[in-house]
C-alpha cells in the first residue's frame, strides 16, 4: 500500500494548524499550553502538517512511534532524500544529525552499546554526595540573594546552575568553562526548532563553531593529560575501536562529550525549575510534600507529564504504513507532541490538574532505542534539590509565572522571580 496526502475520513486543511502553531510560540501560549494542545487533538490523533507530514497528539499514537522499530530519527540518509531543502545543510542541523539522538541502528546500536548504562546505580551513588554539595551551595546563594533583596531568580540562580555544574564535574570540565557552554548550549538550540528563521541558524551556525572549538580543545588536553576520569576511559575506549584512525576515535569522542554535555543541560534546567514553580505555587502543596518526602519522586513524575521540557520530536516512516488509522507514506515525517500526549484524558484523567499521587504515565524522557540517556541523573538531580529546598525554605514562593524563550521544541524558562 502506498499512502499519499489525505487522511481517510477527514477534510482537514493542512493550514488550519497554523494559528494554534503561532499561539503556542506566544507568550500567551508559552505560559499556557493546555488549551492548544486541546485543539490539536481536537483535530485528530494524527494531524496534518502545513509542510507535509502530520502531527500525533494521541498518547497510544505517540507511545507507538517512540517504541516501535518501523519509525526513525531524521538521519543523514533521510536528509539527503529531501529535494530542494537547504536547512538540511546547515551547518549546525548536520553537526547535531551526528550525534545519538539522530542515529539509527546499526550506527545508533554500535555507540548506545559502547556507553553502556551511563548511570547506573553505582555511578549515581557515586555522584550523589558532589550533586548534594552543588545543591546546598546554590541554595546557600539563593539564600543570599534572598536575605539581601527580598527575592531572587530561581532560575538563573540555581535552575540553570545545577545541570552544568553536575554533568562539567563528572567529566572533569574546569568550572570557570560553564557560563561560555551554557551561553553557546542556548543559542546552538535553535538548530533543532521546527522551523528556525534564517537569523536563527545564523546564530546556531556560531554557536556551533563555538561548541566544535571548546569540545575538540577538550578532548586534545584530556588525551594529553588523562587523569582518573570518565572522558580519559572514553579516550581509550575509542582508540582501541580505531587503532589505526585517530580522527575517527577524535570524531567519536567528540560527538559523544559534545552530546551527552549539552543535552544535560536545558532539559533537566527546565524540569529543576518548573518543579519549584508547581510545587511552591501553592502554599498547601509545599507543606505537604515538605510533610511527605517519601512522594518527592511522584511529584518529579508529574511534573514531567505536566509540562514536559521537550515538547516536540521528529520520526519518519521507514516503510509504508498506517497509525492510528491513517495511511503514512514511506519517509513522511511525524510529530511526536509530547505535552497532548501526556494530557490526553483517555490516558490521564482531568489532564490539567497538577496531582502528585496521580500515577500516572508520560512519555517526556521518549521510549525504545532512544528513551533518554539521562533520565536517572535527571530525576536524582531534581530529587536532591526539591527535597533540600522545601526544608530550607518552606515558605518559598514564586513572585509570578515563569517567563520562557520563544520556543516550540525545546522549552526553557528563563526566568522565575521568588520570595519567602
Amino acid at each position: 500500500m502506498t499512502a499519499v496526502g489525505v487522511i481517510r475520513g477527514t477534510t482537514i486543511d493542512r493550514r488550519a494548524v497554523m494559528p494554534l502553531l503561532r499561539r503556542l510560540r506566544s507568550d500567551e501560549g508559552q505560559a499556557d499550553p493546555f488549551s492548544v494542545w486541546d485543539e490539536l487533538r481536537a483535530l485528530g490523533e494524527v494531524v496534518p502538517a502545513p509542510w507535509g507530514g502530520y502531527f500525533v497528539t494521541g498518547f497510544e499514537a505517540c507511545d507507538q512511534i517512540l517504541r516501535g522499530r518501523d519509525w526513525l530519527v531524521p538521519d543523514f540518509a533521510w536528509q539527503e532524500r529531501r529535494s530542494g531543502m537547504t536547512r538540511w545543510q546547515d551547518p549546525a542541523t548536520r553537526e547535531m544529525t551526528r550525534t545519538l539522538s539522530r542515529l539509527n541502528p546499526p550506527t545508533h546500536t554500535f555507540q548506545r552499546r559502547a556507553l553502556g548504562n551511563l548511570f547506573d546505580r553505582g555511578t549515581l551513588d557515586v555522584m550523589q554526595p558532589q550533586i548534594t554539595s552543588h545543591v546546598t551551595g546554590l541554595l546557600d546563594r539563593l539564600g543570599l540573594l534572598l536575605r539581601a533583596h527580598g527575592e531572587a531568580d530561581f532560575a538563573t540562580t540555581v535552575g540553570d546552575r545545577l545541570p552544568i555544574q553536575t554533568v562539567g564535574h563528572w567529566l572533569g570540565i574546569p568550572a570557570e568553562h560553564y557560563p561560555h557552554i551554557l551561553d553557546f548550549t542556548h543559542r546552538q538550540v535553535h538548530a533543532q526548532e521546527l522551523s528556525p528563521t534564517r537569523s536563527e541558524l545564523g546564530i546556531s551556525a556560531q554557536a556551533t563553531l563555538e561548541m566544535r572549538d571548546f569540545f575538540t580543545g577538550l578532548v586534545a588536553h584530556r588525551r594529553a593529560h588523562p587523569g582518573d576520569d570518565v572522558l580519559t576511559g572514553w579516550i581509550r575506549y575509542w582508540d582501541a575501536q580505531y587503532p589505526d584512525d585517530r580522527a575517527a576515535a577524535d570524531q567519536m569522542l567528540y560527538d559523544l562529550t559534545m552530546f551527552i554535555t549539552i543535552a544535560s543541560l536545558e532539559t533537566t534546567a527546565t524540569l529543576l525549575t518548573n518543579a519549584v514553580w508547581f510545587v511552591t505555587q501553592d502554599p498547601a502543596r509545599a507543606d505537604w510534600l515538605r510533610r511527605h518526602p517519601e512522594h518527592v519522586d511522584d511529584a518529579i513524575d508529574e511534573v514531567l507529564r505536566y509540562d514536559p521540557p521537550i515538547h516536540l520530536n521528529s520520526r519518519f516512516a521507514a516503510e509504508d504504513t498506517v497509525l492510528a488509522g491513517v495511511p503514512i507514506a514511506k519517509d513522511t515525517t511525524v510529530h511526536v507532541l509530547y505535552g497532548a500526549a501526556n494530557h490526553d484524558p483517555r490516558r490521564n484523567p482531568n489532564p490539567h490538574v497538577f496531582d502528585i499521587r496521580r500515577k500516572g504515565g508520560h512519555l517526556t524522557f521518549g521510549g525504545g532505542a532512544h528513551y533518554c540517556l539521562g533520565t536517572a541523573l535527571a530525576r536524582m538531580e531534581a530529587r536532591l534539590l526539591l527535597t533540600q529546598l522545601l526544608d530550607r525554605f518552606p515558605t518559598l514562593r514564586p513572585v509570578a509565572g515563569p517567563t520562557y524563550a520563544n520556543r516550540m521544541v525545546f522549552r526553557r524558562i528563563t526566568s522565575l522571580r521568588v520570595t519567602r
